[in-house]
């Protein structure tokens, strides 16, 4: 039932996502369009559903969708790509535009400001060979003379001071590797005639109402966790108070987790809104919790400090909460059902830093014929480090995946999501339990918003943490080796 609800909701998002994108760009039926995507979603989950996870999915039916379905996909919208013109072009622009902000100029400045703006570009730092012109903004190519932070640096300048909080100055590198400037129109610019008002983002009133709603949703699940019956309940509304425990320590995670992206945002003076929690009544009590940032990211330091602080601030809450939690667990024989979604009997070796905290912390109660009853406590602590694997994920705009843009730049962090993205496709084949977060990766877009300064690169103390965060990763996902069970006897 779970994943049958997991696979609705990834339906809608696929569908809203098509038609929100894909449908302004080709005739083809997004219906169609939708069903080549969820093709491979759709195989595997029927496979689930006539033989259970007791059967393993032949890999020719994991395989063949996933290479066949995105050759088709593109086939199917190039063969109803519509044709741009430049009035086109320019609606589909307006279009991405949010409808309250004023329409740019088709071409951003005139002929007397070309001059000016060729001014901005000092021989000694950015060598200007042309300016090419397009509705949203103008394409600066030349050759960079030294370095790309102090070049961005002193052009944003030139241009701040020519133009004002009228532009944007972004530089980025082209596919050929080579940097280049684009100036664009700033949406947020200030003028007599068009003022825009900058709104507050924090809405706390929300925020708060969602809190509320989230620790009732994940109380209710938390009581059914420490085994209180619905009848029970009924008869007795204040035993739902022994669901709190887990209620709180997985809000306390997730609010952490958050707060840590919330607080560097504000430290570089991005704008962003406070966390957003999602409560359900069902599963888990929560989808977890969300901020959005709502200005650009200044550059790749920025993007990596922002997107790494949620994940180590939510580690520092999960684990004493989670080595709190397994010791007040208890013991019980292994069984067939045993396993990593089995919280009455889980099975910690399908993860490396799992089997160790779980011995670390029962020692030799736990040995290879038992398994743990989690508390509460634990199950929070445990879904806090699913959370911060899944973010750590170097696909798209996931936490890891701003990480590796940082560490890496654009092109690479692509092709790094693509491989991460197979790799837990042939991971889920080992633990099944993983099959769901290989599918929703595999929808998960691969590009990644690009910083103003998306050309200077990280320094080696952060390159160090980055490179530690995609440890944690593979410590999280990867199952023990068998010589180490065999040695902790788990």
């Amino acid at each position: 039932m779970f994943f049958l609800l997991w696979l609705f909701v990834l339906g809608l998002i696929s569908y809203y996502l098509l038609q929100n994108g894909t449908s302004r760009i080709t005739r083809t039926p997004i219906w169609l369009l939708w069903l080549v995507m969820m093709a491979p979603a759709l195989i595997w989950s029927g496979w689930i559903l006539v033989y259970g996870t007791s059967k393993t999915v032949p890999p020719e039916l994991v395989i063949i969708p996933f290479l066949v379905c995105p050759f088709l996909y593109w086939f199917l919208v190039q063969l109803g790509r519509k044709k741009i013109t430049a009035e086109t072009a320019e609606q589909l622009a307006a279009e991405a535009t949010e409808p309250a902000k004023p329409k740019p100029p088709v071409r951003p400045i005139d002929a007397a400001e070309e001059a000016s703006l060729r001014d901005c570009f000092p021989w000694s730092i950015y060598f200007l060979r042309d300016l090419e012109f397009r509705p949203q903004a103008v394409i600066c190519r030349g050759q960079l003379r030294t370095n790309p932070e102090a070049a961005y640096q002193a052009i944003r300048e030139n241009v701040e001071r020519l133009f004002g909080d009228r532009f944007l100055v972004v530089f980025q590198n082209s596919l050929s590797g080579q940097p280049f400037f684009a100036i664009v129109p700033n949406p947020s610019h200030q003028s007599g005639e068009t003022p825009v008002k900058k709104e507050s983002v924090t809405r706390p009133l929300f925020a708060l109402a969602l809190l509320l709603i989230t620790v009732f949703t994940t109380t209710l699940v938390g009581a059914r966790l420490a085994g209180v019956t619905e009848q029970a309940l009924q008869s007795n509304p204040s035993i739902l108070l022994q669901g709190l425990s887990y209620s709180l320590a997985l809000i306390t995670i997730l609010a952490i987790h958050e707060s840590g992206h919330y607080l560097a945002a504000r430290f570089y003076k991005i704008r962003t809104t406070l966390p957003y929690f999602i409560p359900i009544p069902f599963f888990l009590g929560t989808f977890g919790a969300f901020i959005q940032i709502r200005s650009p990211i200044p550059n790749r330091r920025a993007l990596f400090d922002v997107s790494i602080a949620g994940p180590l601030a939510g580690l520092v809450a999960t684990v004493p909460l989670l080595i709190w939690g397994l010791n007040h667990s208890t013991i019980v024989p292994l069984s067939d059902k045993s396993g990593m979604l089995n919280f009455e009997s889980f099975k910690p070796s399908f993860s490396l830093l799992m089997t160790l905290l779980s011995k670390l912390t029962l020692g030799g109660a736990l040995n290879a014929e038992t398994a743990i009853d989690l508390h509460p406590v634990a199950v929070a602590g445990y879904l806090g480090l699913i959370v911060t694997a899944f973010n750590l994920m170097p696909v798209g705009q996931l936490d890891g995946g701003h990480i590796v843009h940082a560490m890496f730049g654009q092109r690479a962090s692509m092709a790094i999501g693509q491989v991460a993205r197979l790799c837990m496709l042939l991971l889920s084949f080992l633990e099944q339990g993983l099959l769901l977060w290989a599918i929703i990766l595999f929808f998960t877009p691969l590009n990644d918003e690009p910083a103003l300064n998306d050309v200077s690169e990280l320094d080696n103390r952060r390159d160090f943490l980055g490179l530690m965060a995609i440890g944690l990763l593979l410590m999280i996902l990867l199952p023990a080796p068998r010589v180490l069970l065999e040695w902790l006897n788990v």
